[in-house]
């Protein structure tokens, strides 16, 4: 076979370090459209991008040349830059050092698009805690408890 063809998804999920309320509404949209570019550049591309205060949803088709691995610390590290450059008083900014990053079929994309565009109606019943651990459950993702905020 000549060519390489590939549908990888992945939905990526990462708080702000502390969890700090960092990502007021109106940074968001500045925020999710450089996320957007970097993906474009770095990693594939965006499907959607989401979240609240204290976390960032993001469903990435991945490049066939890049691990999910690489593809978050592109993404942490260069938006991370970013706000210190464009908030110069965000000096205390910084994403968790972990992420999640969840395969997600081409028939299930819809649904996860769905639950990113909710976020805001969705932490009004459940904290970015309750949501992280359900979906490591959900996907059947070992963890220790003690270690999963480090």
């Amino acid at each position: 076979m000549g060519h390489t063809y590939s549908d990888l998804l992945i939905h990526a999920v990462f708080g702000t370090k502390d969890r700090r309320p960092f990502l007021a509404p109106e940074i968001r949209p500045r925020l999710y459209e450089y996320l957007a570019g970097i993906a474009r550049q770095e990693i594939g591309h965006a499907l959607r991008i989401g979240g609240t205060e204290d976390h960032v949803h993001g469903l990435l088709r991945l490049r066939t040349e890049i691990s999910p691995g690489v593809a978050m610390q592109k993404w942490k590290a260069l938006s991370s830059g970013w706000v210190h450059r464009t908030f110069p008083g965000a000096r205390d900014f910084a994403w968790q050092a972990g992420y999640g990053a969840f395969s997600v079929s081409h028939s299930n994309a819809p649904k996860v698009i769905a639950y990113i565009d909710s976020q805001e109606r969705h932490h009004r019943k459940r904290t970015f805690e309750e949501e992280f651990l359900e979906l490591l459950h959900r996907h059947q993702i070992t963890y220790d408890p003690l270690h999963v905020w480090e």
